[in-house]
């Protein structure tokens, strides 16, 4: 048995023996630093790595670190992490390289020629973009981001080798200028700690956490080291003493058992100080035991054992083996009350467990000789790098790529069950939409309703630890908007967003077709021309008028506003005058001048299911029943007002052309909403009185206003309620008026004051 308390990372405060910093830096420029950690390898693949080494040698000539040191020592030092977790000669070759793109002009190109496309494939993955092609840093380091997090899911080895570069620039970080260090540790904390975490890579998620708040908060660090320091020297005795009763309890139980100490880090217990508003002295955890024994029964049994010699805390008991983290992690905790009453943390695990836990995804390469470790790391991390690129195919803005990942990137899960009892991992707050893309994308987009251990409930609702969860679908269910209001995962947005643009273009595309051969009708030509064989050659000249790659295109165009149905239509008009097709006279009369005379297209009628290609103003609300209007505007969806809108009539004065005649169908699919103000007399019970009487009329009350004023002897109500039409508001606002203490109720309008 071996017992170890790792010790704090370095406080930089002592210093070594003064020597020569020439041969000093000409030793760690050299291979023969890294070539002594190469070992695991053919004498081929070193040679291939002193070529990369060469290679990245002579490209970083004449180029220092900030320390003074000839740039090359880090990549050397790069590659050198990559060997601890036995990285094979194409990963360390990228490691050496992995700068030499980006900082000396060295192209895909020459690289794929000298060193294969594999190699080059992981050093342009690792390359961050030219910042000349962004408008600002947000989004150069957006666009870096998702380059790189693409990269990896093609390859994982681009994370660990971008891993070890971030883990030596942050143990180099002293020697940047400390106006840097805030904006590279947080960084460092806020992005490649979660990823090294969802990654099972512990140990460097460890240390990126505590050398990120060394120099994010470094006072702070300092007073942290010295209290665990003076900690663990007092607890050395308690310590020894835990040890050597275990040792004893599972001597006498015959069970092999390998021992190791763990101490909580620096940045684990302050944050656990801020978050919960402890003293260092009521953090009780700092210590723990690794208890790695030969086979999963094993593990129940030493816990067992365990529990004999000492009282487990209630509810800090977790089987993580029975059920892994997100992160492929596994183990048996528990808490238990030592001698003295301190509390000390036990975890159970198996030796593939244990190097699992340690080094995740990388354990496929350090720890090849051990199946169950390997093929565990591998299933770790494929569900959340192949989700990574289900995101990108629904979504190209970087920035919203990398919105949609960092939901994903936190480790807090809750394991929830399907109907067939098979287990699922989601996020800290996912809810049954969450659930429902996680299953299936279909499942997803159809979701209708929902039960929770058979109990009906939202979708809106939150999953808890071993709910049983089953979704009822139905063909006409679609996405809703206001489901990204609440969503967890970024699956589940980007699916959503991608749904909720693909509908919005396929309505303008109809919209479009709509205007553009209402338009047409205007000019004397029935229906539009097919989009077939014989009229390819008439839709390609309209095209290259438009400037539109396709007819879809076009559509979608006049369908948002961005080009005018009738410009279009007057143009595809005088081509099909051109093939011999001649305007109908009578027609051309009959539409341009039996309505709409003022308007310069067609009208559309609305019966209120054109989602998001139409949006009811909310300047004047219009209902069925009022005389309306429609503007295209430049892009967006149709709105349509009322025709007395002061907004509309503003609009028109200056761009009249993008107005089109709307009428109501005289069938609607929908309730509309409409603002009313309700004067009453201030008294107890009247606004009770009055939503009783917008009941009665059979209105839904949307919102209420009730303002800030200081209580006086009348009051004024706004009301946002749902209606029918024009004669259900009549009919409102009738009942109001009957109702006591109701002085006045009026509709709320935008007609305003403009000069004709």
């Amino acid at each position: 048995m071996s017992y170890l308390v790792p010790p704090s990372l370095p406080t930089g405060r002592s210093r070594p023996k003064a020597v020569n910093p020439d041969v000093a830096n000409a030793a760690a420029a050299s291979f023969a630093v890294l070539e002594a950690q190469l070992g695991y390898l053919s004498e081929a693949d070193i040679d291939m790595v002193r070529k990369a080494y060469k290679f990245a040698d002579e490209a970083h000539l004449g180029q220092l670190r900030k320390s003074g040191e000839p740039y090359i020592t880090h990549p050397i030092a790069v590659a050198g992490l990559c060997t601890e977790w036995r990285l094979d000669a194409q990963a360390l070759a990228a490691a050496l390289l992995h700068d030499a793109m980006e900082d000396c002009g060295v192209t895909k190109i020459e690289l794929i020629e000298r060193f294969g496309s594999p190699v080059a494939e992981l050093v342009d993955g690792l390359t961050k973009l030219d910042k000349l092609e962004f408008n600002t840093r947000e989004e150069n380091q957006a666009e870096s981001f998702r380059k790189m997090l693409l990269a990896m899911a093609r390859d994982v080895r681009v994370i660990l080798i971008k891993l070890a570069d971030r883990s030596h620039n942050m143990r180099t970080m002293s020697d940047m200028p400390r106006s840097k260090w805030a904006r590279i540790a947080s960084e460092t904390l806020e992005i490649y700690a979660p990823i090294a975490h969802r990654l099972g890579l512990n140990q460097i998620y460890r240390e990126l956490q505590d050398l990120s708040f060394k120099h994010l908060l470094p006072w702070r660090y300092a007073v942290l080291t010295k209290a665990v320091s003076r900690a663990r020297n007092r607890r050395r005795d308690l310590i020894q003493k835990v040890q050597a009763d275990i040792e004893a309890v599972f001597a006498q139980a015959k069970i092999e058992v390998r021992i190791n100490g763990r101490e909580k880090t620096l940045y684990s217990i302050y944050k656990k100080m801020d978050e919960k508003n402890l003293s260092f002295a009521q953090v009780t955890d700092i210590y723990g035991f690794r208890v790695i024994v030969p086979s999963v029964i094993d593990c129940y049994t030493a816990l067992g054992w365990l529990h004999q010699i000492y009282k487990p805390v209630p509810g800090k008991f977790k089987d993580h083996i029975a059920i892994a983290k997100v992160n492929g992690y596994q183990s048996l905790h528990t808490t238990l009350v030592g001698p003295s009453g301190v509390n000390v943390e036990f975890q159970m695990r198996t030796e593939s467990m244990h190097l699992v836990a340690e080094s995740g995804v990388a354990a496929h390469w350090l720890y090849k000789e051990h199946e169950t470790a390997s093929a565990q790391s591998e299933r770790l991390g494929t569900q959340w790098l192949q989700s990574l690129l289900d995101i990108q195919t629904e979504t190209r803005d970087a920035a919203e790529f990398w919105d949609h990942v960092k939901v994903d990137l936190f480790p807090d899960a809750v394991y929830v069950f399907t109907p067939k009892s098979q287990i699922m991992a989601l996020p800290r707050g996912a809810t049954v939409v969450d659930f429902a893309y996680a299953i299936h994308s279909r499942v997803g987009d159809h979701a209708m309703a929902a039960r929770i251990n058979g109990d009906q409930v939202p979708l809106r609702t939150e999953l808890k630890n071993g709910d049983v969860i089953e979704v009822i679908t139905a063909p006409i269910s679609a996405p809703n908007p206001a489901w990204l209001g609440f969503v967890r995962t970024g699956r589940a947005r980007s699916k959503i967003r991608h749904h909720l643009k693909t509908m919005a273009q396929t309505e303008s595309v109809g919209l479009g077709e709509k205007l553009l051969a209402q338009s047409l009708r205007a000019e004397g030509i029935d229906k539009l021309p097919p989009d077939d064989e014989p009229n390819q050659a008439l839709w390609e000249k309209l095209l290259r008028f438009t400037g539109n790659k396709n007819r879809q295109d076009l559509l979608m165009d006049i369908g948002l506003g961005k080009r005018i149905a009738t410009i279009v239509a007057k143009r595809l008009a005088a081509l099909l005058s051109e093939a011999g097709q001649k305007p109908d006279a009578l027609l051309m009369t009959r539409e341009r001048f039996t309505a709409h005379e003022s308007i310069s297209q067609g009208s559309i009628t609305l019966d209120g299911s054109e989602n998001a290609s139409v949006i009811y103003s909310r300047c004047c609300r219009p209902l069925p029943g009022d005389e309306i209007v429609g503007y295209l505007g430049r892009g967006e969806a149709l709105a349509v007002h009322t025709q007395d809108c002061a907004t509309a009539r503003k609009l028109e004065h200056k761009d009249r052309e993008r107005f089109i005649g709307v009428e109501w169908s005289d069938e609607m699919t929908r309730s509309f909403e409409a603002s009313i103000n309700v004067t009453v007399v201030n008294g107890k019970g009247v606004l009770a009185r009055v939503a009783g009487a917008l009941a009665s009329a059979e209105t839904d009350i949307m919102h209420v206003d009730m303002g800030q004023e200081t209580p006086q002897d009348t009051v004024e109500l706004k009301f946002l309620i749902a209606l029918r039409d024009t004669a259900h508001l009549d009919q409102v606002l009738r009942h109001l008026k009957r109702t006591p203490s109701v002085i006045l109720a009026t509709r709320q309008t935008n007609k305003g004051n403009f000069p004709a």
